[in-house]
């Protein structure tokens, strides 16, 4: 929203103070320009929303079955699925707004967060088939910086059989704290979805207890428990976009809205044999940024660039017609949507993890990615790692004290250095 990178914007990770609402944010821009706005769903800034005329928004995280959402009235509970309750309460602002005025809603859903409990409709889907796996399921983390190895955030040893796995029966070989560790969601659920979801799970759970995989096949059938609750969140996730767009062709409004479907991260999906992000690895510094703008943006174009979300608030001020405030650190990326061959853009992008160690012990880093070649610099721990993308896809192998990679070191090196400097950061700590 602030167009800022977090040094500058003041959140620093989820344990930091409260965002501070009274800075710029692209929606108080667009709000003081006429535009009727909305936030709807995560927010999970530990403040209430600035620059929105409406916002219903979730407590923290937030939960997935019969979730509490907050507004200028206060608390309510609502009796549901939240991707389908935050979709409801969008649509109903859409439908209530003034139709002679332009608008902004930012529908965000919780999905597919932790811990991954899906829609009831969606309990059965995938039962019968195995999703493939990563490459990279069994990473040992040699040939790369000791931090990784210390992670706690594996699919293999830091899932909870009730909490992430859904298996609410007695597990023998469960920890001590997983005994103790409830299932919120289950918790929070009515009579009738608890029957629902037992129908779904029970039987399952039962053959696995019966007969325990051990090893890497423990690995193997936690991942496939992980991987098919999260494509069934994101299955409703998919339904519920659908929705918004049929409503947007509904009311003639398709052909002046401009829609964009991103996230705040990527994700790791088994790769690295990691659930979660944080790390300045592809799976979780890539995310998705689609957009439809009729007649400006061609259906189907791929662009090369390398964007961040810092380029989101100038990208929407300058669509709207409105001037970008200096202290954004972000690029418009306007002339680039309407020309994919439009040269001048940024060749590296700027990463930042601040939070170190925390719940899933992944140690502060930064770094820099250009289209080839991208370096981290674990400063908090053992220093450089580099990586050739185009030879080691997976991030395997650092290549930092390889000499026939000195010059490319060298260079992100400077570029670092140069970055650091352009985005007036202070020093490492």
């Amino acid at each position: 929203m602030t167009g800022k990178h977090s040094h500058k914007n003041g959140v620093l990770g989820n344990g930091s103070r409260p965002f501070d609402g009274s800075q710029f944010t692209f929606p108080k821009r667009l709000q003081a320009a006429g535009y009727q706005t909305a936030m709807i769903g995560k927010w999970h800034l530990r403040s209430k929303p600035t620059g929105f005329d409406h916002w219903e928004v979730l407590p923290g995280q937030g939960s997935y079955y019969n979730p509490v959402f907050l507004n200028k009235d206060g608390r309510k509970k609502y009796e549901g699925y939240c991707t389908t309750l935050t979709t409801d309460f969008a649509l109903e602002w859409l439908e209530q707004r003034d139709a002679n005025k332009p608008f902004l809603l930012m529908c965000q859903h919780k999905a597919p967060h932790r811990t991954w409990a899906p829609e009831l409709k969606h309990l059965h889907k995938y039962a019968d088939v195995d999703i493939p796996e990563p490459a990279t399921l069994f990473d040992d983390y040699k040939n790369r910086s000791s931090t990784l190895a210390g992670n706690a955030m594996s699919i293999d040893k830091h899932f909870y059989y009730h909490y992430d796995l859904k298996v609410h029966q007695a597990v023998p070989f469960a920890t001590d704290r997983e005994r103790r560790l409830k299932d919120g969601e289950y918790a929070r659920m009515t009579a009738d979805q608890k029957k629902a979801w037992d129908a779904a799970y029970e039987p399952r759970n039962n053959a696995f207890l019966k007969n325990p995989p051990t090893g890497k096949d423990l690995v193997r059938w936690k991942y496939q428990r992980y991987i098919k609750n999260y494509l069934r969140c994101i299955d409703s996730v998919d339904e519920n976009i659908g929705r918004v767009l049929n409503y947007l062709d509904k009311h003639d409004l398709a052909k002046n809205t401009i829609v964009i479907y991103s996230s705040d991260q990527g994700f790791y999906l088994g790769e690295h044999g990691w659930y979660d992000k944080r790390w300045m690895f592809e799976e979780s510094l890539k995310m998705p940024f689609l957009i439809r703008w009729p007649g400006h943006v061609k259906p189907g174009t791929q662009f090369k660039q390398l964007i961040q979300n810092i380029d989101y608030a100038p990208t929407f001020l300058e669509a709207a017609g409105l001037e970008v405030p200096a202290e954004v650190q972000g690029e418009s990326m306007v002339d680039m949507l309407k020309d994919p061959k439009h040269s001048e853009w940024r060749d590296a992008i700027y990463y930042h993890y601040y939070e170190h160690g925390g719940e899933h012990q992944v140690p502060r880093h930064e770094g820099i990615r250009d289209s080839r070649y991208k370096l981290i610099n674990f400063y908090s721990n053992d220093g450089l790692n580099l990586f050739d993308l185009e030879k080691d896809p997976f991030e395997m192998h650092d290549v930092s004290k390889d000499s026939a990679y000195a010059q490319v070191l060298a260079r992100l090196k400077a570029g670092l250095g140069s970055m650091r400097q352009k985005y007036d950061l202070p020093p490492r700590k």
